[in-house]
Formats: structure tokens, sequence, C-alpha cells
């Protein structure tokens, strides 16, 4: 096992109890958290005690109330040699940006594409893994097959990349989005939609465990 994947996973593996230090000196309790974040109480439990394996879509709300970098919220090293550091480049005009140090493993990148025409003609390619994408800004045309897709921001896509896929702008505003792509057969879990019934059943299994 390689220094860089343990380095990997000892990161995940205290993402759980610094989330929970940080929210106990917010003084804030799970009933709240789960209010302001939309997150299931059970969800948040889990995730604090490390049964559940943290993924964008439960960091990005949670970074946003603590109102940090979900760098500095998972506590990643901030001591990376910058001359291995993986540097920004440029494909096909969209620039796209390395967030992590993983090879083999789950590969997380911003990907930001310009303002411009939308006459690109789609040319969808497929290839080992499994990908899984967050709107940040924009609206980002999403070709799965033979689906078209419009996603705004705050929206979320996952698939097996065996689909043929291709992204690009669905008008001439620029997009910004978010991607994990990861070996296949590992799988993202991602809450589509919320009822807010739900809130109370978790509440009454799981109790506030403040």
């Amino acid at each position: 096992m390689s220094d860089e994947y343990d380095e990997y996973e000892a990161v995940l593996a205290a993402v759980g109890p610094r989330l929970r230090a940080l929210r106990r000196r917010r003084g804030t309790t799970l009933t709240a958290l789960s209010e302001t974040t939309g997150i299931p109480i059970s969800t948040l439990s889990r995730l604090e005690s490390g049964q559940r394996r943290p993924g964008l879509e439960l960091l990005l709300p949670l970074a946003k109330v603590y109102r940090m970098p979900i760098d500095e919220l998972v506590g990643a090293p901030a001591d990376f040699d910058p001359r291995v550091r993986p540097q920004p480049f440029t494909r096909n005009g969209m620039t796209v940006v390395p967030l992590t140090r993983n090879p083999g493993g789950l590969q997380a990148f911003k990907h930001i594409l310009p303002a411009g025409p939308t006459d690109r003609e789609p040319d969808p390619r497929s290839h080992e893994g499994y990908h899984w994408l967050y709107v940040l800004s924009g609206r980002l045309r999403v070709v799965l097959g033979d689906q078209d897709l419009v996603l705004t921001a705050g929206e979320v896509a996952e698939f097996d990349t065996h689909l043929p896929h291709w992204f690009g702008n669905a008008d001439t505003h620029p997009v910004e989005y978010l991607s994990i792509l990861g070996p296949q057969g590992e799988r993202f879990h991602v809450r589509a939609r919320y009822q807010p019934g739900d809130r109370d059943r978790d509440a009454d299994r799981d109790g506030d465990n403040a």
C-alpha cells in the first residue's frame, strides 16, 4: 500500500471526529445542523462516528454552514511538496484543476468551461470507472448515452463511465463543476430527494446524539 494511499485513508478516518469536535465547539446540536444543511440526523451521526464515508454531497453543505473551505473542514494535509502538487491544465478549451493526488483511487477535479458558442458537436466517449459530478455555477449540458440533459447549480449526476458521455456548455455562459472519478465498482451514495417527513422519522430513531 502506497504512502499516498495511507495518507488519504488517514485523512478520511479523521473526518468524522473532526466534524463532531467542530460542531460541539460551535455549540450546535445534530438537530440544528440537520435543519440548516438538509442532511438527515442519522446521516450526520454516522458521518461523525465514521460509519458513513464523507462525500462532496455531505461536505459541501457542511463547509457552507461552517464557513470554511473543504480542505480546512476535513483537515487535509497542507505540507505537500509544491513541486509535485498537481497543476491545472487545459483540455479542449476547458481548464481542469486536480484537487487530489490518489493514483488508482478516487480522484477529484474542478472543471471550468469558458463562455462561448454552444454549437460544439457532442463527442461521447466511454472508459473504465465511475463518475460523480456536482455543478457549482452555470448550466452544464450532459450527454449520457441517448439522454441529453441540462444540469444547473447544485444538481448532481452519477454514472458508470462505460456509458458513452460528454459534457459542455448548455448556453453561452461559463460553467464550473466538480467531479470525482473512481475505479470500476466504486459507488457514490447521493440522496437525490429528501422528504420533510423523513427527518422526523430519523429524529425518532436516532435521537439528538449531541
